[in-house]
């Protein structure tokens, strides 16, 4: 009976019980809640939280609880797939919204938070949603005091820690005090962390005795044992459970207790702190817990856990948001081996982008796009068919529809469409499952490099999909005039600040073969020469290389400056069919070379015949569909692949 339990899920290390909310921060840092105007969005709630950032530090973990049928719910669900967390165990409750918390950083340690959840989703949690064979799959499962307020969330997390006991597992307590979630402060005292109560303190003392590890802040250690300082209540909480007991302490780090408790305080397994600036505390426990999990689970010792508990708890208080601002294991051991001359962690570029790196939204392994951003292609063959340039609008969204009549919703197919003439094609574009999709911002031709519609990038890109990709193309050579290439890479330079800051992926494409020598190491001194600028793009679009040895030297320079870099497309510019695959061909041994980007190649015939009338829609979408297919084989077959 055991094994079959076991094998209705893939095995997991953690499983979390809780709250798991939208949070919703004011961007209007050291402003009162009642004066933001713009909030941005996250995941939110303890052990949702806990559950992203163990998923992010390399443990298997997944959410059990309840979101509202709504598109809240939606983004919670969908964004807690993206982090790699199980989904499993995340009821829908059709009659039930998920909650909503609103949060501002006032000053520093100051957050004013309003918690909006009358009889929200994950409250309604009952002890039928609990899976005798769901909880076999884990190792381990972390309880939350908010959901021991109410008898049914309390009676689902008791049959929780009685189905991982009884298998042999973990049982983890975070007690994650809110008064104001137990009805002991008024809805404008979110941010309120401790009030005395000795209902709430005998009800969690019931939990105690099962635990396997207990975590909390002194005001929490004290709230789960009735007593009134910290030492007394550590003594209190081990009269009641054998259990390890980790004292967080902010700043000063942590105590971990993992035996009698002397009259010293300090007498345990002290984890240091970090010396970090104090930005936004909410969501620091959790990021502690995240890393203490990921080595007490991973067999650490209580000292190596501790550190990484307090190194995850420095990144989240030195950033704005909650658990999209938990480090990735990679980024973690990057921090605790380099640290940061930055007491502010947000400002050090080196770990940002690592961090940035390891979290972008889904994984592309190779990209085969269909460009259709041309505006002044598009208006010279509107004039040489006397068209008007009105119905360019219109083709572009035939060629919407040939890519993805050729991608047939399978993974890896995407498009470049401007925003000059593509606004249709992009709502055509939104109707199909796409994996990618470029904008372009430079202003065609220009040299040195303009943007088109305002210089003001930054203002452009604020209204952007998170998931569409800045394209900008720059006509670069490393012998260009020394005035030239610094106008170009100032430029460079303030839009790759401006797509970091407002969270957006960026493509660079460089053309250097229209203004001077074309060589093996052309391409790969331009790069050298905006890495060290600090500049590292998503996307690198270049134009075929004539040799194995010029790709060898691009992807050198690119794995010493960036091994995050999603890698290099190819463009097409108008080549015909047969040289394209040519150059597929020649990067066979190029791994960094994940696709191609083309457009005239493909749509150029029909354009000409559709604009000038000699072409129905249907026979457009056909025609770019064959040439496009026909390209994607091509690529396939370079890479010794077949379409599936």
């Amino acid at each position: 009976m055991g094994e079959a339990v076991e094998a209705k899920y893939p095995p997991l290390d953690v499983i979390t019980i809780g709250r798991a909310s939208v949070d919703l921060y004011g961007q209007q840092i050291g402003s009162r809640l009642e004066d933001i105007t713009s909030f941005a969005k996250s995941v939110g709630g303890c052990p949702a939280n806990i559950s992203v950032g163990t998923a992010r530090l390399g443990l298997r973990s997944a959410l059990l609880t309840r979101v509202g049928d709504e598109q809240m719910g939606r983004f919670i669900r969908e964004q807690l797939k993206r982090e790699g967390v199980s989904v499993d165990g995340l009821k829908t409750d059709k009659e039930r919204l998920t909650a909503l918390v609103l949060l501002s950083v006032e000053d520093e340690g100051v957050s004013p938070m309003i918690f909006y959840r009358s009889d929200c989703a994950d409250m309604a949690l009952a002890e039928e949603d609990i899976d005798e064979a769901f909880m076999a799959s884990a190792r381990a499962v972390v309880v939350t005091g908010t959901h021991f307020s109410r008898p049914n969330s309390d009676a689902a997390q008791r049959e929780a820690i009685r189905l991982m006991k009884a298998k042999g597992g973990k049982v983890v307590f975070d007690i994650d005090y809110r008064p104001n979630l137990w009805g002991l402060a008024g809805h404008a005292e979110g941010f309120e962390r401790y009030v005395k109560s000795d209902r709430v303190s005998a009800q969690l003392k019931t939990v105690l005795p099962d635990c396997d590890l207990i975590v909390g802040t002194e005001e929490e250690i004290m709230i789960a044992s009735g007593a009134d300082d910290c030492l007394s209540a550590l003594k209190t909480i081990r009269s009641l459970s054998p259990a390890t007991i980790v004292l967080k302490r902010g700043a000063k780090g942590c105590i971990v207790y993992d035996g009698p408790i002397s009259d010293d305080l300090e007498d345990g397994i002290v984890g240091k702190g970090f010396p970090i600036e104090i930005y936004n505390v909410l969501g620091a426990g959790d990021a502690f817990m995240s890393g203490f999990l990921r080595g007490w689970l991973g067999g650490e010792s209580f000292a190596t856990a501790a550190t990484w508990a307090n190194a995850c708890g420095a990144f989240a208080v030195s950033r704005l948001l909650c658990a999209p601002e938990y480090p990735t294991f990679e980024e973690l051991q990057f921090f605790l081996k380099h640290s940061s001359k930055h007491l502010a962690l947000r400002k050090d570029e080196a770990i940002n982008h690592i961090h940035w790196a390891t979290t972008r939204r889904r994984d592309i392994p190779s990209l085969m796009a269909l460009a259709c951003d041309h505006r002044v292609q598009f208006e010279d063959v509107a004039a040489r068919v006397g068209a008007d340039v009105s119905r360019i609008p219109d083709f572009k969204v035939l060629t919407v529809k040939a890519a993805a009549k050729v991608a047939a919703g399978r993974d890896g197919y995407g498009m470049l469409i401007d925003e000059k003439y593509g606004r249709d094609a992009m709502f055509e574009f939104a109707r199909h499952p796409f994996a990618w999709l470029g904008r372009p911002v430079e202003l065609p031709g220009s040299r040195p490099l303009r943007f088109e519609f305002s210089q003001d990038i930054g203002s452009q890109l604020i209204d952007w999909p998170v998931d569409h990709c800045i394209k900008c193309l720059c006509f670069y050579h490393p012998d260009d005039p020394e005035a030239l290439k610094t106008e170009q890479q100032q430029k460079l330079r303030a839009l790759f600040e401006a797509a970091r800051k407002v969270g957006r992926e960026l493509l660079v494409e460089i053309i250097a073969g229209k203004h001077g020598k074309l060589d093996d190491t052309t391409i790969p001194r331009a790069l050298e020469e905006l890495y060290a600028l600090g500049i590292k793009p998503d996307w690198w679009k270049l134009e075929p290389q004539a040799s194995a040895s010029a790709w060898a030297k691009i992807e050198a320079v690119i794995v010493k400056n960036d091994p995050w870099c999603r890698g290099v497309v190819l463009l097409g510019l108008e080549a015909p069919q047969d040289e394209l695959v040519a150059a597929f061909a020649a990067t066979a041994n190029a791994p960094i070379v994940k696709g191609f980007a083309v457009g005239r190649t493909i749509f150029i015939n029909a354009a000409e015949q559709w604009l000038a009338g000699r072409m129905s829609d249907d026979e457009a979408i056909a025609d770019m569909a064959s040439r496009f297919e026909q390209l994607t084989e091509a690529w396939l077959a370079a890479r010794g692949r077949k379409a599936a």
